[in-house]
């Protein structure tokens, strides 16, 4: 390749130089000369650049402003800054003030001039906001319009500012833009779209700002749920079933499958929504777990999956002998059906092998054998029917006894390190068979004596052993055994060595390293370390040991107290991503109180504890051992300075509406503000509300805490399907009266009616600033409060009376009915002819013209009964009929006495239930 001109390389230099050279302040933007109104807003923007970066600096008549009115703020890019004076005072703003941006190199102004005017000082023309934004919600990636129309002459310029910083519309790919009409309109929202928005209208007149609104961007978010859990089955030895699970939610979860802690899914291959486990060839009950999880949280459901006639497992085995290769093992059957035998499944505890099963035993008692001397093992046994074998009992460990050494130490080698002095090494037997105490090392130059004659030295928690006192230039021989509690093993065999000392010892030409990193260790563990020099020669003696702890993993972070309450402690913690979630935290308090809390939460609210009390918590996992890594936080709990239940002065209205006492604060510490907090009670099938805590402390009062630690407040008039816990009112000063639910808004919050024929218990919240914890003290709870219902359900029981009334009269008046009809038919039969002669003349005929039916028959058809008992009151009926029957039953016939005493018992029931009253008649035939 061609090598650059002198002249290009120049430029490049030249060009690179002035790219990397410092450079003075330039202004991007500077502030404009504003009108405002007194009370109103003014701002002034000013932005610049340069290398480094320049720092602006506001003053107001050559000096910094700082006023409480007076803000600085900064663009999120760090090009300049806005100086935002809220409200204008007249003539106090009317000044200069002058945007100062300086660096290292350079520095570099612009002064601008505020004008504040009166609204009696207004030219005709000056811009008015006829419509300013308004507070909206809008769902993210949806579009949001925030409205503006003002006027003036000439008509103004309309422009918008987010939390005092001026909108940005052309560095977002159009998806901000300002509308001709002025609107402000956001397309694919994004939560970082939510703040607060002003309306600014200029004209040559002058600005003026709307009033601002809030616009919130809300992401749909709704936990998991299963929309057809699985369902439990029951099959055949060796049969196939699939289990449908499906769960939603937004986002959509993840649903897998586990049988214990085992995943049947595999991790990349999580279906979303619905997952169908596929089970084959099933030969033992199962419970399966269908898990459903997304970012807002986990839930589970298990289906049984239960084979049908399979033994049951046998109880855990028990050991009652061991030898050095043998255990013997008892059990109970565990079932009530006779077992056809029993199978023993047994491995080595650190083998990853599958069990070793012993079939056909017949007895609930076996010894095993073929097992290695001072080995673990874990046994258990199955249960086989004639249906097919049974799921396993619980495991049982067991370790066999020791024995002597089977094998010799291995690897026995060694060298001289002077004319009279040798080191030998070697490793432990391959086959210990037990725990080694000890090493004998035995010595000599005749390898023809007996080894019980030779030299011996005893080696105890090391493999090596320096010999010294050799004779030079002799053969030595040398054999090392190892031996237990049990017994001595084999000797090695002989190792040769001569006394005598090497040549030269040749260096290595660079100087070996002084430090060096081990990987891969296991965390919380102890290692033992011993370094050697090595030379041609061999390796040097071993220097002492050395032993170093690996640090503990964290399993949790960011411990600390997010409410203290009078009587309770509302903790939190976040977990790592490598956490083990089913190893549980324990949290440790007050003496040695604990309480264990699921590995999957992150808080937990701990209850019973006294007011004003000096608390220490302790947050450790169950795998922590004494020394462990632990997490500590201390707090107090919250003074009793509401000691009182507020109480109910008058009852519920018909407009849901009751007036309280609310309690004294006893106190002298700083409250920050208090909270009225409702609670409806949930109806239970009796009929009856239960409160669901003693006290207010024992609430979750995590979703209120959310409402109250909100940095931005908005009206909530979102209704819940499920009543629940809310805030009705805020305070600074706790007044003595309040009435509850008159619909109106108190501190942001809304004090909504209470709903018909739901029952209320309420309290007061206060929120104290005595330390660095917020602190949260509560009344105890007031009376229940029902409201008046207005459209009362009938009730069951009274129902069920009144059938018992209103049926028997209906019974009586029926029969009644029916004699009546009877009657008149044979009497009509039977004197028809007599009807007939014995019609009255027009002048017994009555003046008055009667329409009932049974008064006309009696007054038209006459028999000789009724001309003998003319009409009588009821009240008389009972007198009457005793004169009756007290002149020896003159003209009262027998059927006249039986069918009377049915109506004499009709009319005494209907005189009972109210339904005669005084002067009804009666006719009698």
């Amino acid at each position: 390749m061609s090598s650059l001109s002198p002249s290009l390389s120049l430029s490049l230099s030249l060009s690179l130089s002035l790219s990397l050279s410092p450079a003075p302040p330039k202004f991007l933007r500077t502030p404009n000369d504003q009108t405002g109104v007194q009370g109103g807003v003014a701002s002034f923007i000013c932005q610049a650049t340069g290398d480094p970066r320049p720092k602006i600096v506001w003053n107001k008549k050559g000096k910094k402003v700082s006023n409480q009115r007076f803000e600085v703020i900064d663009f999120d890019d760090g090009s300049g800054s806005v100086l935002r004076i809220q409200p204008l005072r007249t003539p106090r703003d009317e000044a200069i003030y002058e945007c100062v941006a300086s660096n290292t190199v350079g520095e570099l102004s612009a002064t601008t001039r505020l004008t504040v005017l009166r609204e009696d000082q207004l030219p005709p023309g000056f811009p008015t906001i006829d419509m300013g934004p308004q507070l909206k919600v809008v769902e993210r990636t949806r579009t949001a319009t925030m409205l503006c129309a003002a006027s003036g002459n000439p008509d103004p310029d309309i422009s918008w500012f987010k939390d005092f910083l001026p909108v940005n519309t052309t560095n977002n790919n159009g998806r901000i833009k300002q509308l001709r009409s002025g609107a402000l309109q956001i397309e694919q929202s994004e939560e970082s779209d939510q703040g607060k928005y002003e309306c600014v209208a200029t004209n040559n007149d002058g600005t003026r700002y709307s009033a601002p609104a809030n616009l919130y961007v809300r992401v749909r978010r709704v936990p998991p749920r299963f929309s057809i859990p699985p369902t439990d089955n029951e099959i055949m030895p060796g049969g196939s079933v699939n289990i449908t699970c499906v769960a939603v939610g937004s986002p959509m979860p993840y649903v897998k499958w586990m049988l214990g802690a085992e995943d049947l899914t595999p991790e990349d291959d999580m279906p979303i929504g619905r997952n169908v486990l596929e089970l084959t060839d099933v030969r033992q009950s199962n419970n399966y777990t269908c898990v459903a999880m997304s970012t807002l949280g986990v839930i589970e459901a298990v289906a049984q999956i239960t084979v049908k006639a399979l033994p049951k497992p046998p109880g855990i085995p028990l050991v009652t002998e061991r030898t050095a290769t043998s255990i013997t093992l008892t059990w109970d059957s565990g079932n009530p059906e006779p077992v056809s035998y029993y199978i023993i499944q047994h491995k080595s505890k650190i083998s990853e092998d599958t069990y070793k099963e012993i079939d056909g035993v017949a007895t609930t008692r076996y010894s095993v054998g073929g097992l290695s001397p001072y080995s673990d093992y874990e046994f258990r046994v199955v249960a086989v029917n004639n249906i097919g074998r049974g799921s396993p009992s619980d495991g049982i460990e067991a370790k066999t006894a020791e024995q002597a050494p089977s094998t010799a130490p291995r690897q026995v080698r060694g060298r001289m390190l002077s004319a009279t002095t040798a080191i030998i090494h070697w490793d432990e037997p391959e086959e210990a068979n037990g725990q080694i105490m000890g090493y004998r090392v035995y010595y000599t130059m005749d390898s023809a004596q007996h080894v019980n004659i030779w030299e011996k030295q005893i080696v105890r928690g090391s493999n090596f052993l320096t010999i010294q006192g050799l004779i030079p230039n002799k053969t030595y021989y040398i054999k090392v055994l190892a031996y237990t509690s049990v017994g001595d093993g084999p000797l090695s065999a002989d190792l040769q060595i001569i006394a005598k000392t090497g040549g030269k010892i040749w260096l290595f030409l660079f100087e070996p390293t002084t430090t060096y990193l081990l990987k891969d260790l296991k965390p919380f563990t102890t290692y033992t370390f011993q370094l050697a020099a090595r030379s041609k020669h061999g390796i040097g003696a071993y220097t002492n040991e050395i032993s170093a702890e690996t640090p503990q993993t964290l399993f949790a972070k960011n411990f600390h107290v997010k409410a203290a309450m009078k009587t309770s402690v509302l903790l939190t913690w976040e977990i790592p991503d490598n956490y083990n979630a089913a190893q549980p935290f324990t949290i440790l308090y007050d003496n040695g109180q604990s309480v264990e809390v699921d590995g999957k939460l992150t808080q937990k609210l701990i209850t019973g504890l006294q007011a004003g009390t000096q608390y220490s918590f302790l947050l450790t996992n169950r795998g922590n051992s004494a020394g462990g890594l632990q997490h500590r936080v201390s707090t107090m709990t919250a003074p009793d300075i509401l000691r009182t239940k507020p109480y109910l002065i008058g009852k519920t209205n018909l407009d849901g509406m009751v007036s309280v006492e609310l309690p004294s604060v006893q106190t002298s510490e700083k409250v920050r503000g208090y909270y009225i907090v409702v609670v409806p009670l949930k109806k239970q099938r009796t009929g009856k509300y239960l409160k669901p805590w003693d006290s207010p402390d024992e609430m979750n009062l995590e979703e209120l805490l959310k409402e109250i630690n909100r940095t931005t407040r908005g009206l909530r008039f979102r209704r819940q399907a499920e009543p629940k816990a809310y805030i009705a009112a805020y305070f600074k000063d706790l007044p003595t009266e309040f009435t509850l639910g008159d619909t109106k808004i108190y501190g942001d919050f809304e004090n909504k009616q209470l709903a018909n024929g739901q029952e209320y218990i309420f309290f007061v919240l206060a929120v104290l600033e005595i330390s660095e914890n917020t602190m949260y003290a509560t009344s105890p709870y007031s009376d229940p409060v029902v409201s008046a219902d207005l459209d009362p359900q009938p009730i069951i029981d009274e129902e069920e009376g009144l059938i018992w009334v209103v049926g028997p009269v209906l019974a009586v008046v029926f029969i009644i009915c029916i004699v009546i009809a009877i009657l008149l038919y044979k009497r009509k039969r039977a004197e028809s002819e007599a009807r007939k002669g014995s019609l009255p003349n027009s002048k017994e005929i009555p003046s008055h013209n009667p329409t009932d039916p049974v008064e006309l028959r009696r007054m038209n058809f006459q028999t000789p009964g009724m001309a003998s008992h003319p009409p009588i009151p009821i009240l008389e009926l009972a007198d009457h009929l005793e004169r009756l029957k007290a002149n020896d039953n003159l003209k009262f016939s027998q059927e006249y006495e039986v069918n009377m005493r049915l109506v004499s018992y009709l009319f005494a029931y209907l005189g009972q239930i109210g339904v005669i009253r005084e002067g009804l008649m009666i006719s009698i035939n």
